[in-house]
């Protein structure tokens, strides 16, 4: 694996930008979406059937790893890619985010945080030294380093305190990750909703050097409103000629507007989350197949979708087996949600090189308010 991590930005329209990142796995084109593999697996879809729907890399979840089957034994058995059967890109969340958003005893300090698994009360200190170490044994091919992601609402000083420990958190992942060629580490900005704290995490990062950043500390419940006022300029401040990553979104539009204001990469549970509860994303908006009014419907889900669900069943079928509790039901409502925000991604970076990126935004947003589907 001697090619190294590299990003070559190949079209700017507007604040939107689309390009490419190389690694020795395999092209990332931009913008892209992860879909998120927490434990390995991406739910109800074979690693294959992930790549079908246009992937071109997963989120693994190193907090969920660590404690089940542990990292250790994932590297016994030839890391992460071969373990789950993927051999394309895979990033690694550093596991900070699911400490504070899972475990409710946890002590922080400086040196790290102590806390007690959610699965058997089990107790574990995570540092970023081994949340690099966690992520090298994985053998993730981009590696985030390890932060306290602020949670909303915080006042300025909370803010202020939180963002200054994962700046220095930022400089210990970045010694202890050290010069793995064809690897890549990403800083994690960080400033809630105050701008000059942003600036300055920005400016830290850039100092301390990263392959890649990303906007942390957003989609936490500040809604969306007010995370475009934050993404506005929070892109900006970071390099042009490195990848940027926005944590955790999102819903259809939350990607479009983010895309808008800078972001290349997003990732987010919401399309096979929303798969298995029977909330589908299509051009005209959310179906909800539960719902009775499918149940006698012949029409696929969308007439313009070729996934397997939409090409080769009716409303009425997919219907019928979500209501059943059919595992198919997961199988397929999942794959049609992977596949619709993949070509999502696709239509915004074909609207980026062709410099129509303000009418795709138009006409995303007109389909959807003129469709004749229920809302959520």
């Amino acid at each position: 694996m001697a090619q190294k991590f590299s990003f070559d930005l190949k079209a700017t329209d507007g604040k939107a930008r689309t390009g490419v990142i190389s690694t020795p796995r395999g092209e990332i084109r931009t913008p892209a979406f992860m879909p998120v593999g927490t434990a390995a697996t991406v739910k109800a879809m074979m690693p294959e059937s992930v790549r079908a729907t246009g992937a071109d890399i997963l989120l693994g979840n190193t907090y969920h790893l660590m404690l089940r089957p542990t990292a250790e034994r994932i590297e016994r058995l030839g890391g992460l890619h071969k373990f789950m059967n993927w051999d394309r890109p895979i990033l690694t969340d550093s596991g900070g985010f699911q400490v504070m958003s899972l475990t409710g005893l946890r002590k922080m300090s400086e040196e790290g945080v102590t806390f007690r698994s959610h699965i058997d009360g089990s107790e574990h200190h995570l540092t970023p030294e081994r949340s690099m170490e966690i992520q090298k044994l994985l053998g993730s091919d981009i590696v985030m380093c390890f932060d306290e992601c602020t949670p909303f609402p915080a006042d300025e000083a909370t803010a202020r305190k939180s963002m200054e420990m994962s700046m220095r958190w930022a400089q210990r992942s970045r010694d202890a990750f050290g010069d793995r060629p064809g690897h890549a580490l990403f800083g994690i900005q960080q400033g809630s909703v105050y701008s000059d704290q942003r600036a300055e995490s920005a400016e830290k990062l850039r100092e301390t050097g990263f392959d890649g950043y990303a906007v942390g500390g957003l989609a936490v419940g500040e809604g969306q409103e007010m995370m475009f006022d934050v993404l506005n300029y929070a892109p900006d401040m970071l390099p042009e000629d490195k990848p940027r990553y926005l944590m955790g979104v999102g819903k259809p539009d939350d990607i479009v507007g983010a895309v808008a204001r800078g972001i290349d990469m997003m990732d987010c549970v919401l399309p096979s989350r929303s798969g298995r509860t029977g909330q589908l994303f299509t051009r005209h908006g959310v179906v909800n197949i539960k719902n009775a009014r499918h149940a006698d419907d012949p029409r696929p889900l969308d007439e313009a979708c070729t996934c397997p669900a939409c090409s080769n069943y009716s409303r009425a079928y997919l219907h019928h087996v979500f209501r059943a509790q059919e595992m198919l039901s997961g199988m397929l409502l999942t794959w049609h949600n992977l596949h619709y925000f993949q070509e999502l991604m696709q239509g915004m970076r074909d609207a980026i090189a062709a410099g129509t990126f303000e009418a795709f935004q138009k006409d995303f947003h007109e389909q959807r308010s003129q469709g004749d589907i229920e809302p959520l």
